[in-house]
């Protein structure tokens, strides 16, 4: 720990402070063993407490470095794997039992100690995807996200914990086959309470004992990289649990945490708000960005709860917050962190993402610092989402008149670089599984899932979808148990699995659906106005003419038969996709011959055919030939 590294701390610009503060094994003046830093400046004295020295204070006092409050000492013949706990006196004379805020590891619930870790051991092969990720365009390249929350994704037997290692040996494999390109994981940093799915975390540098230790995590992930899916990790920099033996209150003091009740309580979730102008903790929080993205080789991280770090009035009554300096209910000092994580993330690791979840219009979320935005990568697209699933479960006689829930998310589309998401936080609480918020009996439900999600894969953006939704599960997702794998026992199940398989592997197949998502030039339509029938038509195009795709979604259960829609070339046109085919469970209402178009006007267009329309279905046509005459 150099000067330069303390003063860059203090700043707020150190950004691998983690590689000073915490617990870190090495050897001075020949002696092998662990030198203990931490950050409290309003303590009168902190010690190291442990098996080593009987849990007792007064053996290991650290001496305070400098005069803002940096407290060091280093115990030599200190072995890996040993429980360490900081004692810290505050200055009213208190003595807590603190986590180190740095800790590598941690003891697993309900246990609260930190765990001394030689973290530098493991041993990286997972050399051509990093490769390969240096040299992709991510916004140009297809990317649909299956989140998991890793334990409740499967559980042994007896309903407990698989390992990390057992995960190596199930998740990629299985991701790969369904065809998703990333796993987005649920927060994996330490949490003491299951119920808070990790988004409650004590040790940000610490990823959960649950499943494993610390190098467990890293073969885990790198297992997923050789099989070539992508690891995004879902981070939460605006909030803390408020534990006893966490950040909250670290020295006796508001430390991490502000000091003003209005900003530090956040009540809505019982946790405290992140101090984001206090420079140690911007050094502590950008440190563990990419501390995640270095040391464990995340390919992107999905920061949890944006709207809450950017409003001072969020989740708050008129009489409990304070507007800032200019009289808004903006939160100054969190814009000015997200451009900094974001610009520091962007220099550090060029190749990686970083993914807002952001539900307000908050302006220019994705794009670039220096023009005036926050910097993400992308944005969850709140709007269509909400926009969707209130539709589809919507008796289709009435359809009609909720039309624009369908095409209003192609006014603003293009205003950010979006992601679709069907997450976790809509398959649970009573708001039932994805497919049983489809309307109608059993066959229309299936029906109407399969037309959904194809809808949403030809919609512009990015996917997410959340584990489950692959073979239709029916209840609601339970953190505490596993997914309900037996229902792929049962046919419906079993196929719309299978579709969910041909759909992915569809969708990366087709250029179409990806290589021009943030380019207005990428989608037009062809039909957004038939509200009487629920049909909207749409072409998704690529860089090469050939490419392009007609997609026709038709949101009621009736058949249409020598339905005219107008096509952008004179040639002919092929069903290259049809959600109501007999393999996914469908009527089997396809067309399978080729499809001849007609010089006339028709929806704009210069030419038209005529299909069927399938119902309860989204199609997909591909272009066979253009003729160039």
């Amino acid at each position: 720990m150099s000067k330069r590294d303390v003063n860059l701390f203090h700043k707020g610009r150190n950004y691998s402070c983690y590689k000073f503060m915490g617990a870190h094994h090495t050897n001075e003046n020949g002696v092998e063993g662990y030198r203990f830093t931490v950050w409290a400046p309003n303590a009168l004295n902190v010690s190291v407490l442990g098996d080593f020295n009987s849990w007792n204070g007064k053996n290991h006092r650290m001496k305070k470095i400098n005069a803002s409050g940096i407290w060091s000492i280093f115990i030599p013949e200190l072995s890996f794997g040993e429980i360490y706990k900081y004692e810290v006196v505050t200055k009213n004379g208190d003595k807590k039992l603190k986590s180190d805020p740095y800790a590598f590891f941690s003891e697993k619930r309900p246990n609260t100690a930190s765990i001394t870790f030689n973290f530098k051991k493991y041993v990286w092969r997972d050399e051509a995807w990093i490769d390969k990720r240096r040299k992709a365009n991510i916004k140009q390249s297809p990317l649909n996200i299956y989140e998991l929350h890793l334990g409740s994704w499967k559980r042994n037997k007896k309903g407990e914990f698989l390992n990390y290692k057992d995960y190596a040996r199930l998740i990629p494999r299985y991701v790969k086959y369904m065809g998703f390109s990333h796993i987005e994981i649920m927060p994996l940093m330490e949490h003491p309470l299951d119920d808070s799915w990790g988004y409650q975390v004590t040790g940000y540098y610490s990823p959960t004992s649950r499943f494993g230790n610390p190098d467990s995590l890293k073969y885990f992930i790198d297992c997923c990289h050789r099989e070539g899916i992508g690891v995004i990790l879902d981070w939460v920099p605006g909030h803390f649990c408020k534990d006893e033996h966490g950040l909250y209150r670290f020295d006796g003091t508001p430390l991490y945490e502000y000091k003003e009740e209005n900003r530090c309580e956040n009540r809505g979730w019982g946790a405290a708000n992140f101090d984001l102008g206090k420079p140690e903790v911007i050094s502590f929080l950008i440190s563990n960005a990419l501390f995640w993205l270095k040391e464990y080789h995340i390919d992107g991280l999905r920061v949890d709860a944006v709207a809450n770090m950017l409003y001072l009035d969020y989740d708050k009554g008129p009489m409990e917050w304070t507007p800032n300096e200019y009289g808004g209910n903006e939160n100054i000092e969190a814009i000015k962190f997200l451009q900094h994580l974001n610009e520091v993330v962007s220099k550090e690791c060029p190749d990686v993402f970083i993914i807002a979840e952001e539900s307000t219009a908050w302006p220019k979320v994705t794009g670039k610092v220096s023009q005036g935005a926050l910097g993400f990568s992308f944005k969850w697209n709140m709007g269509w989402m909400n926009d969707m699933l209130n539709y589809i479960q919507i008796d289709p006689i009435y359809r009609k008149y909720n039309h624009k829930l369908v095409t209003f998310s192609m006014m603003y589309s293009y205003s950010e670089n979006f992601i679709l998401p069907i997450s976790h936080d809509e398959v649970v609480h009573g708001k039932k599984s994805l497919i049983d918020k489809m309307w109608g009996d059993y066959w229309n439900k299936f029906a109407g899932l399969r037309a959904f999600l194809a809808y949403m894969y030809c919609h512009p953006g990015k996917k997410t979808l959340f584990m489950g939704c692959e073979f239709a599960q029916f209840i609601e997702w339970r953190f505490n148990e596993g997914l309900e794998w037996h229902l792929l026992r049962f046919e419906m199940h079993k196929k719309i699995h299978y579709y969910v398989k041909t759909l992915n592997d569809f969708y990366k197949n087709h250029r179409a659906l990806w290589e021009l998502d943030f380019d207005v030039k990428g989608f037009q339509w062809i039909d957004a106005d038939n509200q009487n029938q629920s049909i909207i038509i749409f072409m998704r195009k690529a860089r090469n003419i050939k490419d392009t795709l007609i997609i026709v979604c038709n949101f009621t259960p009736k058949v249409y038969y020598d339905y005219k829609i107008g096509v952008p070339f004179l040639g002919t046109y092929r069903e290259v996709l049809n959600t109501d085919s007999r393999e996914f469970g469908g009527s089997g209402q396809i067309m399978g011959e080729i499809l001849f178009s007609q010089k006339e006007r028709w929806h704009n267009q210069e030419h038209f055919i005529k299909i069927k329309v399938p119902p309860m279905a989204t199609l997909v046509l591909g272009i066979e030939n253009i003729d160039e005459d």
